[in-house]
């Protein structure tokens, strides 16, 4: 579990295709400096289990469905990643329990600067609209944000400047891709009204 936190900005250093599957290796000490195998970081809102490390950088293995899924495809050495380790039981909960299963992709959509802060205007799929509410949570690229409007088929969040400096959130542009993870009340309220319909 995560809390949409960021811990770092981590860097891909690498990126191995292996069949359907892919090996991604990650530069973030922070992450590092005190994982060990087998232990779960988020990397863009990404629940990855870490394969190997090193004194800065450790690798993860990436499934076929996660691959689809999610913008990891897309990535490439050099790129910036969203990085949090999983949170330990005694952390505050800064952000909102964050499962790092992600439901797709977002594409963003627009981008309105303020002088101290930017609304990110996001479309939202038809399967995910259900579970996205003004003033509940959200998971883009992994950082914990609120929603602060939304539509039939989009949805807006305002960041900060401590937001737009330390996610990659502040370098995305329009037409970019995000993972989207919806808050996990909604998924099983969601999944409640689906049973109830179905048995009456």
């Amino acid at each position: 579990m995560f809390t949409g936190i960021i811990e770092e900005l981590g860097e891909v250093v690498a990126w191995e295709g292996l069949g359907d599957a892919a090996r991604i290796t990650v530069r973030a000490p922070i992450a590092v400096s005190d994982a060990r195998h087998g232990d779960s970081i988020s990397v863009s809102g990404v629940c990855l289990t870490v394969v190997a490390q090193g004194p800065d950088w450790f690798t993860t293995d990436v499934m076929a469905e996660t691959i689809a899924m999610s913008t990891l495809a897309g990535i490439a050495p050099g790129d910036r990643v969203n990085i949090e380790r999983a949170a330990q039981v005694n952390d505050r909960l800064g952000g909102h329990i964050v499962q790092g299963h992600i439901d797709g992709t977002s594409t963003l959509l627009s981008i309105e600067q303020g002088s101290a802060w930017r609304v990110l205007r996001f479309s939202l799929s038809a399967d995910a609209a259900p579970l996205v509410a003004r003033k509940g949570s959200i998971a883009v690229d992994g950082v914990s944000l609120t929603v602060s409007a939304v539509g039939d088929d989009w949805f807006e969040v305002s960041l900060i400047p401590e937001t737009l400096a330390v996610t990659t959130l502040g370098r995305k542009d329009v037409g970019d891709r995000v993972n989207i993870e919806t808050d996990i009340l909604a998924r099983h309220v969601a999944r409640l009204m689906q049973f109830e319909r179905s048995q009456s």
